[in-house]
């Protein structure tokens, strides 16, 4: 029984943890000069998605492992270096260090008709190698490929220079320039903020209002909230209701900083965590601007007929989901959502999981962790999977469900709600 794990992020070191203690023979491929996915590459200096101001926005007793909790030193929210420094020690504690190969990027990912799965990987000094595995396991990530948007008319005579947040490294890189972020995500407020300490100018141009919610309420994270009792007993509404009349103690009306009002409640989309944007707009660092209308040269209009002169765009507009090594349709179906039964299992590739493509409030560890320890039960018998179409027929009950409260994108089809989910899957056989 050979099973090959693909990535060794957050996603990827969880689940080596519980193949090894499950006794399941394992390689684990990453492309990557060393484990800790995003966490590492800021340091390191590679492309994207990181940044050096990057820190938690989830509490570290949850993010980190339960069996390996975070060091009682680190802050409540650590840094990027921290936290990639805490992936490598978790490494080796786990023991899994020796299933890892680096600098090995995954080429294909094919079926064959015996059952296997034939992976293709190559190494640091470009040897290719073909080798077979009973089962696959998909821990890469959903934030691969940056989504542009379609640039304004006139950008093309833009003096400038246009990027993506995930070619964004530093705020010092930008000192004394006039910057305009796109966006209102995470990403776009955080870079916001720390650009509006070295740059001479900050706009932040937002299309469509986001409901902003700060790190903590009531002196505990939104993540410790999700998990507590009091809040999973709570149906859709009460929770709503809730968080919203404590964001009006908390910060009052979005509309009063110069930002859209929300066109939704909040959970009906993903929202934004931040406690610093709303207070770089308050104290003048940080100016609200509507959409992009045209460029002209360096002269940027927005919709609703101001204009700036800027010196560079940055557009915090988020991934796109990318497997190019899997067999197409896989795991995104033709309606561009991720069709994975229980969000785990791909239910016309026998043999084939997936870890940490969840989207929750609050961190993700331990839905990654109880996602490892379902798929090692699969693979030793433990657990047994329901025939593909019962499988398929779940997958269509949760979408429409999912479709009723967040919509139907590709980024709605991977949110979950912490508690039942993690329910759901500890319910598993």
């Amino acid at each position: 029984m050979r099973v090959c794990l693909i990535g060794a992020g957050l996603s990827g070191l969880a689940t080596a943890h519980a193949l090894r203690s499950a006794g399941i023979d394992f390689r684990c491929l990453e492309q990557a000069p060393d484990v800790g996915g995003i966490w590492r590459r800021v340091q390191a200096g590679e492309r994207g998605p990181g940044y050096l101001s990057l820190h938690l926005n989830t509490a570290k007793q949850l993010t980190g492992y339960a069996d390996h909790p975070m060091p009682a030193s680190y802050p409540l929210y650590p840094r990027h270096s921290e936290v990639a420094s805490y992936l490598r020690s978790f490494a080796e504690w786990a023991g899994v260090v020796d299933h890892i190969e680096l600098e090995t990027a995954v080429e294909s990912v094919r079926p064959e008709p015996d059952g296997t799965w034939t992976v293709v990987s190559r190494d640091a000094e470009g040897v290719r190698a073909s080798r077979s595995f009973t089962h696959v396991i998909v821990a890469s990530g959903h934030n691969t490929e940056p989504s542009m948007p379609a640039l304004p008319p006139g950008s093309e005579t833009f003096t400038g220079t246009i990027l993506h947040a995930v070619d964004y490294r530093d705020g010092a890189d930008y000192a004394g320039r006039r910057v305009v972020v796109v966006g209102l995500g995470a990403s776009a407020v955080d870079i916001a903020a720390d650009l509006s300490r070295h740059a001479a100018q900050t706009v932040l141009s937002v299309r469509r209002g986001l409901h902003i919610l700060p790190k903590q309420l009531f002196g505990m994270s939104l993540d410790e909230i999700a998990d507590a009792p009091w809040w999973t007993s709570m149906s859709l509404a009460e929770q709503r209701r809730f968080v919203e009349q404590a964001l009006l103690v908390v910060r009052g009306r979005i509309g009063d900083y110069g930002l859209p009002e929300p066109d939704h409640p909040v959970f009906a989309s993903a929202v934004t965590i931040s406690d610093e944007i709303l207070s770089r707009i308050r104290h003048g660092a940080v100016t609200p601007r509507p959409a992009i209308d045209v460029v002209d040269g360096d002269l940027v209009t927005f919709t609703d007929g101001t204009s700036v002169r800027a010196d560079a765009i940055v557009y915090c507009t988020g991934y796109r989901m990318a497997f190019p090594f899997l067999p197409a349709g896989c795991p995104v179906g033709p309606r561009g959502s991720v069709e994975l039964y229980k969000r785990v299992v791909a239910p016309g590739h026998p043999g084939l999981y997936f870890v940490g493509l969840v989207r929750p409030l609050g961190s993700i560890t331990r839905l990654v962790e109880a996602q490892s320890r379902w798929i090692a039960d699969i693979i030793t018998g433990e657990a047994v999977l329901p025939e593909a179409e019962v499988m398929r027929k779940e997958i269509s009950a949760y979408l429409n469900g999912i479709a009723g409260q967040y919509g139907q994108t590709e980024g709605a089809s991977i949110q979950v709600n912490v508690a039942p989910y993690l329910e759901e899957l500890r319910g598993e056989p």
